[in-house]
């Protein structure tokens, strides 16, 4: 009988790294509470509609990257790719944003890409993340980064640097959008064939 192993680009999760891991997620959760941010726990699996609509038709995720299958009613389904889509699905539609408009959350489990995989890039991987929904304050994503960098310091690690992108408010946007497009068009011919097609529909996802 031929022997079955795991899927390429999925592993299992053997002690002593399973009790290593099980260690930094508690270290984590205490760090998580004291910041005010409870836990809340999604499906794994969600209506491809929502991946599609949250990151865009073009996006490389939707185009290659996706676990997406029919089930037996043929509805599209899709295994998650990401997390933030299925935080803001049931928070919209617990009706958390009516009856608790600040919302702090945080979600831990495993996420699904199809990629090709290589050292620090598997198929199921795992993710452990923060939404703080509700307020428009910059300061809330400064809370973030605070967060972040807390956790990080508390698992020792050393010369890290947070690297922070912007795509402007509402306000400024639209000219830097006219800018991107204007970029785009002097090197068109020397993009790839994914960027051009971007470059027509999306140009912030080239």
């Amino acid at each position: 009988m031929a022997k079955i192993t795991a899927i390429k680009g999925m592993s299992d999760l053997l002690p002593p790294v399973s009790r290593q891991w099980q260690a930094l997620l508690e270290q984590a959760r205490l760090l998580l509470h004291s910041f005010g941010y409870e836990e809340i726990v999604t499906p794994i699996v969600e209506p491809t509609e929502l991946f599609v609509r949250t990151s865009g038709e073009t996006s490389s995720v939707v185009e290659k990257q996706m676990y997406t299958f029919s089930d037996k009613n043929g509805v599209s389904l899709t295994l998650r790719p990401e997390a933030t889509a299925s935080v803001v699905r049931a928070y919209l539609e617990a009706g958390r944003a009516v009856a608790e408009p600040l919302s702090k959350f945080y979600y831990y489990g495993p996420m699904f890409r199809y990629e090709q995989p290589q050292k620090g890039r598997s198929r199921q991987f795992y993710q452990l993340g923060v939404e703080l929904l509700g307020s428009p304050e910059p300061m809330a994503d400064a809370e973030v980064l605070l967060l972040l960098d807390t956790l990080l310091e508390g698992m020792g690690v050393k010369n890290r640097r947070l690297e922070i992108n912007s795509l402007g408010c509402r306000g400024c946007r639209p000219t830097y959008m006219k800018e991107v497009e204007a970029y785009l068009k002097v090197i068109h011919s020397k993009l790839c064939e994914d960027c051009q097609r971007r470059a027509e529909k999306n140009p912030l996802r080239v």
